[in-house]
């Protein structure tokens, strides 16, 4: 007998742990379902900068060396206030040199003119001088002769006067061209003066007094205020339901406690091909009285709400092919698999189904140990 007791217990062991196996498949698995939740916000996120909309780097259309810099980093400037200035020695010389020349083609041109206007005199005596020696010859009081020459000087006066007429015409091109020169002096002395183009904000200056500039070299950096706004990065998966107007959120790196409110003004129209991420620009309602360009933000958007839907973890999706997927639920007490389709994807790492998907059956939330087709199953409350 006591041979026999050590080989009964070892028995009776293994039948109580075939038993507790055999109940712990039988047993009703208990799985959680999603509930259907109401107004859900579905969201889309990117990470991106703080960029302007109108950002001009500015400087002189002239080379020369920068005589004065009337304006700093930080500094708030007008349109038209003078920020920098080139020295303008030899320009000025220029613009003196081009005034003498419009003074002497002035001078030219009057002489001409008066040249003209005496020729026009001398034509009209010429012409009065003929009809009388024109009318005594044919009284016979005067000789034929005199009068043929009389129209010979008639003649010779009306081309002296086309002559002068000519040179007077030349000498109003002249004056013409003069001041054409000058004009052109005096626009270039005016490029030695940097105006701002428009209201601004000086980001940055890039040069000092006494260095040599080359033409469109840069001196300021300038921002137009109110046209700062955000850059964000959206993945093109979930860039689909993105409109213009929707709310956006915002959150600076420099103060990741203040969530600033914005919307979308811009959708870029081409995404990138490396990244493979659509451009969208926010703009705030509020924006901070300090912004630093460049800086990275966190963007979410709002791109809808769903009147309701049940949000499973993107885990309980077996086969998510972009659209959808097969998801476990419970039928008549037993596992079973059902392919469903997705309708959105929430931040949270969620899938939203529509509230009738998989037929109404509830859908698990959860994959856990023992899950197969057919297991007995009973739905747990989230």
């Amino acid at each position: 007998m006591r041979r026999l007791w050590k080989p009964a217990l070892l028995v009776l062991a293994l039948a109580a742990i075939a038993g507790g196996l055999a109940w712990q498949r039988l047993r009703p698995l208990p799985v959680p379902v999603a509930a259907v939740a109401r107004d859900v916000p579905i969201r889309v996120f990117g990470l991106g900068t703080i960029e302007a909309q109108v950002l001009s780097r500015i400087g002189f259309d002239v080379a020369g060396t920068l005589r004065a810099v009337h304006a700093d980093h930080g500094d708030s400037v007008e349109e038209g206030q003078v920020l920098a200035e080139l020295a303008d020695a030899t320009q000025a010389a220029r613009v003196a040199r081009a005034e003498a020349a419009v003074h002497m083609a002035d001078a030219v041109a009057q002489r001409a003119e008066a040249a003209r206007e005496r020729a026009e005199a001398l034509l009209t005596q010429k012409q009065a001088n003929s009809r009388r020696r024109r009318e005594l010859a044919a009284r016979g009081s005067g000789s034929i002769e005199a009068a043929e020459q009389a129209e010979t000087e008639v003649a010779t006066a009306m081309a002296d006067l086309a002559v002068n007429r000519a040179d007077a015409a030349v000498a109003r091109a002249s004056r013409a061209d003069a001041a054409a020169n000058l004009l052109a002096e005096r626009t270039t002395l005016e490029k030695h003066r940097l105006a701002a183009p428009f209201a601004a904000l000086v980001i940055q200056r890039h040069r000092e007094p006494g260095a040599p500039l080359n033409p469109g070299e840069a001196v300021f950096t300038l921002v137009a205020p109110g046209t700062v706004w955000a850059l964000a990065h959206i993945d093109e998966g979930r860039a689909g339901g993105l409109r213009l107007g929707q709310p956006a959120t915002v959150r600076m790196r420099s103060r990741p406690g203040e969530p600033i409110a914005a919307e979308v003004v811009r959708i870029g129209l081409e995404s990138d091909r490396v990244t493979e991420e659509r451009r969208v620009y926010l703009r705030c309602g509020t924006c901070p009285a300090e912004v630093y360009l460049g800086e990275q933000i966190e963007a979410e958007i709002e791109t809808g709400r769903l009147a309701s839907a049940l949000l499973i973890p993107e885990a309980a999706m077996a086969g998510f092919d972009g659209a959808g997927g097969q998801v476990w639920v419970i039928e008549d007490g037993r596992l079973a698999r059902r392919a469903v389709r997705v309708i959105a994807r929430t931040l949270d790492a969620r899938f939203a189904l529509a509230p009738d998907a998989a037929g109404g059956l509830p859908v698990a939330t959860e994959i856990v140990t023992g899950f197969a087709v057919g297991r007995r199953a009973v739905a747990r409350p989230p």
